[in-house]
């Protein structure tokens, strides 16, 4: 077993940093070393776990294939691995919040331990958004991961407040999409992103009294797109081939079109998305407006 260097030199390490410690050596892995990072001063450890016994946490989004692939042409053209994961322990096994892709990629390249840092407090491996910087989320990553952590809370935690893990889940209609990437994985949340960022926003009640309005929110959301999904399909049928479509008739029907100061409800502005949806006149738009309409995104894309 290697021996633990402690840093700071003569710093008293706590029970929990002792017990991860042991606990590591038992697992079959060494603990190297303990010591306080520098920003909060908590005790992390620093180890060589043994890569049968990491895995990802169960919230965390899909691998990335072509990424994946990428990480492991690196790791083998550089003939070594250079970037620690981040680890809990928990139930006998190792979660990564923040590494997967690192650990798949050694997986694949032969590797039978990974260096870590192992934190102690197992919580962090709820916090997978604040730490993941490996690959950037995008819209889907982020609403899949945010709704796998929100079942597990309510598990876990049915009677505190939504509004209590806003750090965890970091925007409110994240948990609202990801309801319906989950259950419609070609799902374009996208498109519904700029609305519902404006006036969905943390639940105070308790969670299993929460999600009950989250699955509301996230049907009012699906009937919107099964009425805009039909909209576009009579569109093309008309001549209005354009991939910008459903966007542009989503932009016409958003209610906070005009709205500055006073927003709707989330109900309220989800119910006058859908209304406008059912009552939208395709015969008072052209191909030129939403070519133009397109152009105009595109350009505002680029600028920010």
């Amino acid at each position: 077993m290697a021996e633990l260097t402690i840093y700071p030199e003569g710093a008293k390490t706590p029970a929990a940093v002792a017990e991860l410690t042991a606990a590591i050596a038992s697992d079959g892995g060494a603990a190297l070393a303990a010591y306080k990072e520098p920003i909060g001063d908590h005790w992390q450890v620093f180890a060589m776990l043994p890569i049968a016994m990491v895995e990802a946490t169960p919230y965390q989004r899909d691998l990335s294939p072509a990424h994946l692939k990428r990480m492991i042409e690196v790791m083998k053209k550089l003939d070594r691995f250079t970037d620690p994961i981040v680890a809990v322990r928990t139930d006998g096994r190792y979660w990564t919040p923040n590494g997967n892709h690192r650990r798949a990629a050694a997986v694949k390249a032969g590797a039978k331990t990974i260096p870590a840092i192992v934190i102690p407090e197992s919580e962090v491996a709820y916090q997978i958004l604040a730490l993941n910087t490996e690959k950037a989320h995008n819209l889907r990553d982020k609403a899949l991961e945010v709704i796998r952590m929100y079942r597990a809370r309510l598990e876990q935690h049915p009677r505190a407040a939504e509004k209590e893990f806003a750090f965890e889940f970091e925007r409110a209609h994240f948990i609202t999409l990801g309801i319906l990437y989950d259950k419609k994985p070609r799902f374009s949340g996208g498109v519904y992103a700029p609305l519902l960022s404006r006036v969905d926003y943390f639940i105070t009640k308790p969670l299993k009294e929460a999600i009950e309005e989250r699955e509301e929110r996230a049907a009012a959301v699906e009937r919107a797109d099964e009425l805009v999904t039909e909209l576009v399909a009579a569109g093309k049928k008309r001549g209005l081939m354009h991939p910008y479509l459903k966007n542009y008739i989503i932009a016409r029907c958003n209610p906070l079109t005009r709205a500055r100061k006073n927003l709707p409800t989330c109900k309220a502005a989800l119910s006058s998305l859908v209304k406008a949806l059912a009552t939208f006149d395709l015969g008072k738009i052209h191909f030129g407006q939403v070519r133009e309409a397109a152009q105009i995104a595109a350009a505002t894309s680029v600028a920010e």
